[in-house]
């Protein structure tokens, strides 16, 4: 017998409405790109400071040398190019891009509300080696059925242009449309890849092909500098690496109105916040810390690791309200 899913009554936005704009694809396709929420200079800006804070490594990183783009001159990253230990998730950099106006505008535009918490996720920074096999993709969603509706709406902030050959987001589109009628047909596996407290499900390829064979279409994402793209966590997806020699440069940011929220769920958020540990893709819930790794870098103790980050946030009070610190 298939595993029963307890249902989740969970806040939900009206998806059947026509607005006009990226929400229409969104509600549609499962994932949009927002164009421009920044100038391209302001992108360029962040890609220059993904570069400085990867040349305060002491592992002879040289952005002009190629050959220093392996992992042995590079810090402990996971996937070729994501990065969430040394405290990253709460570096300026990657806090002004969660504050970007632009960028609190487009979710605002979606939940209806400029009242927000941010997820305290991870960058990635993708330097392209043209001799490296590709990875595996990861067919995955990071919500459970028993959660119904869009109510986790996964971001990138993208600094560096992004097209066909280059690193990037790949999804299952439409694929949320179906996710409630594919487990109800065939229930949910037992093994560990199944539900955690991060609502993370892996899908085998056999598992995609039937997405594919009820209309769904695999698609590279592709965007420019300063674009956002915000994908319904219901949509299966992954990345890939580069083909080409184009930097991949970017920012996790996933957004939630703070109502969705409970009392114990903020306090959890706002500790996690004052210790600047990394949280799962969801701003609301699943408040645990998220460690990557076992402070191992290439098989030996990581004389880099840290807590905190380097250069630490400036706390104002946008960063408060949207780490649950401090109430709107």
């Amino acid at each position: 017998m298939p595993h029963k899913v307890e249902e989740d009554i969970s806040p939900v936005i009206d998806t059947t409405i026509q607005h006009g704009d990226w929400r229409d694809d969104l509600f549609r396709d499962g994932f949009a790109v927002v164009k421009g929420v920044m100038s391209p200079e302001r992108a360029a800006s962040y890609v220059e400071r993904m570069f400085k804070w990867l040349e305060t490594f002491p592992y002879d990183f040289d952005r002009n040398d190629p050959s220093t783009w392996g992992p042995e001159h590079l810090p402990r990253n996971m996937k070729r190019g994501m990065y969430h230990s040394y405290g990253t998730p709460h570096e300026d950099f990657v806090w002004d891009a969660r504050t970007e106006p632009g960028v609190l505008e487009a979710y605002a535009k979606l939940w209806g509300t400029d009242e927000l918490l941010v997820s305290f996720d991870g960058i990635n920074f993708t330097l392209p080696q043209p001799d490296r096999p590709d990875m595996k993709p990861w067919p995955h969603i990071d919500q459970a059925p028993k959660r119904k509706g869009l109510i986790c709406a996964q971001g990138i902030i993208n600094f560096a242009p992004n097209g066909p050959q280059d690193g990037g987001l790949v999804v299952v589109r439409g694929s949320h449309n179906h996710i409630d009628p594919y487990f109800k047909k065939f229930g949910i596996p037992s093994e560990s890849r199944t539900w955690g407290s991060e609502d993370y499900f892996t899908f085998t390829q056999e598992e995609v092909d039937w997405f594919k064979e009820q209309g769904c279409e695999v698609v590279k994402v592709c965007a420019g500098p300063g674009d956002l793209i915000i994908w319904d966590s219901r949509t299966i997806h992954y990345n890939r690496l580069p083909e080409s020699q184009q930097v991949r440069s970017i920012v996790y940011a996933c957004y939630a109105p703070v109502r969705f929220a409970s009392e114990e769920d903020l306090k959890l958020k706002a500790q996690l916040f004052h210790e600047r540990k990394r949280t799962t893709h969801w701003p609301n819930r699943n408040i645990f810390s998220s460690t990557d790794g076992d402070g191992f870098r290439l098989g030996k103790p990581d004389a880099c690791e840290r807590v905190k980050p380097l250069n630490d946030v400036v706390e104002t009070d946008t960063v408060l309200r949207l780490a649950g610190v401090k109430s709107y």
